[in-house]
C-alpha cells in the first residue's frame, strides 16, 4: 500500500522540482526527502523521479502518480473535515487563502468576527493569487479562497463554486502636480497621453485586463511605462512620476501623501471579488459559517468605501 506522507512529498518534489525546494517547503532535510522518494518508489515497484544535474524530473509512472495524489489526498481532506464537522462548530479546523489586496482589508475583520463566535474553531489565513488558491482548494489544502474576475468573465464547468462578495472599483491615481489632480472626477480620455503603470504583463490577469479595456473604450491604447506586481510599489512609481494607473479600493487602503486618488464616476470599471469552494469538498458547518461572515463583512466594507467615495 502507498503512503500517503509519502505521495505529499512526491507531490511537493513535483511542485518544486527539486529535493532541496522540496525539504524547504516541508520543512525536511533534503536526505529525508531523498529517503521518502526512495520508499515510495519500492512501495510503487518501480522509479518515479529521474535525477540530473539540472533538478529531478518526474518518469511517466511519477506523473500518473502525482495525478492521483491530488485526488487522493483532497478526499483525506474532506473526510478529516467530516469528522470535524461531527462536533458542529466545538471544534476542527479551517483553512483560508486570500490575494493580498484583500487579506488587507475585509480578511482581517471576516477572521475576527469568526473567531468571535467560533472560538473552538482554529482558523488560518495565507496569501495565495487566485490562480495558485485554485489549485489549492483542488488538492484540498484550502477550505476557501477569494478570487478576481473581470466584469464580463463566464465562469466555466471548472468544479468552482464561486460566492460573490462585491464589486471592487478602480480608481485612478495620480501624481500630485499632475495636472488632473485638481479635479474631483477625471476621465479617461483626458489621460490619453500619460504614461501608464501596468501590474501584470500577462493579459489573463483581471487587473491587468480591465486596464487595459477601460483605456480601450475610451478610445485609446495605454503607453506602458513601467510594470509592477505591487500596488504599494505602483503608488511609490507615480509618486515618483513615472505614470498614472488604475488600482482597485481594496488595494488603497493606505495611500501615500505624494499621490493624488481620483474617482472615474458612478460607470468606473471593477474587478468582481469571490469566495470560492469546490463542488466535491464537504461543506462543513465551519465553511458555510465563515462564508455567510464573507458576505456580510464585504457588504458592509462596500458600503462604507461607497459613502466615503460620494463624500470625497
Amino acid at each position: 500500500m502507498l503512503d500517503l506522507r509519502r505521495l505529499r512529498v512526491l507531490k511537493e518534489v513535483a511542485a518544486k522540482g527539486s529535493f532541496s525546494a522540496a525539504a524547504e517547503s516541508l520543512a525536511y532535510t533534503q536526505s529525508a526527502v531523498s529517503q521518502q522518494i526512495a520508499a515510495l518508489e519500492r512501495e510503487a515497484g518501480t522509479q518515479l523521479v529521474e535525477r540530473s544535474a539540472r533538478g529531478v524530473h518526474l518518469t511517466d509512472a511519477g506523473r500518473m502518480l502525482v495525478g492521483h495524489a491530488d485526488a487522493i489526498l483532497s478526499r483525506l481532506a474532506d473526510a478529516e473535515a467530516e469528522l470535524e464537522a461531527m462536533t458542529g462548530l466545538r471544534g476542527g479546523r479551517l483553512r483560508l487563502v486570500a490575494f493580498p489586496s484583500a487579506g488587507a482589508s475585509i480578511m482581517p475583520e471576516a477572521v475576527s468576527r469568526f473567531r468571535e463566535r467560533h472560538p473552538a474553531v482554529e482558523i488560518t489565513l495565507a496569501p495565495a493569487e487566485p490562480d495558485e488558491a485554485i489549485e489549492l482548494l483542488r488538492a484540498g489544502d484550502a477550505d476557501i479562497g477569494l478570487n478576481i474576475e473581470t466584469s464580463w468573465s463566464k465562469p466555466g464547468d471548472d468544479g468552482i463554486v464561486r460566492t460573490h462578495l462585491l464589486d471592487d472599483p478602480m480608481y485612478l491615481v495620480l501624481p500630485v502636480d499632475h495636472p488632473q489632480a485638481k479635479k474631483r472626477s477625471v476621465r479617461l480620455t483626458e489621460l490619453a497621453e500619460d504614461p501608464w503603470i501596468l501590474g501584470t504583463a500577462d493579459h489573463s490577469c483581471p487587473d491587468t485586463a480591465i486596464l487595459l479595456r477601460a483605456c480601450q473604450l475610451a478610445g485609446f491604447e495605454p503607453q506602458i511605462a513601467f510594470q509592477s506586481d505591487d500596488y504599494n510599489a505602483i503608488q511609490g512609481f507615480i509618486a515618483a512620476g513615472v505614470g498614472v494607473s488604475l488600482v482597485p479600493d481594496l488595494a488603497l487602503t493606505s495611500v501615500r501623501p505624494d499621490v493624488t486618488v481620483r474617482s472615474l464616476g458612478p460607470k468606473a470599471p471593477f474587478r468582481r471579488i469571490s469566495a470560492m469552494t469546490t463542488e466535491s469538498s464537504f461543506c462543513s458547518p465551519a465553511k458555510t459559517a465563515m462564508l455567510e461572515i464573507l458576505v456580510e463583512t464585504a457588504g458592509e466594507w462596500f458600503g462604507q468605501r461607497r459613502e466615503l467615495a460620494l463624500a470625497s
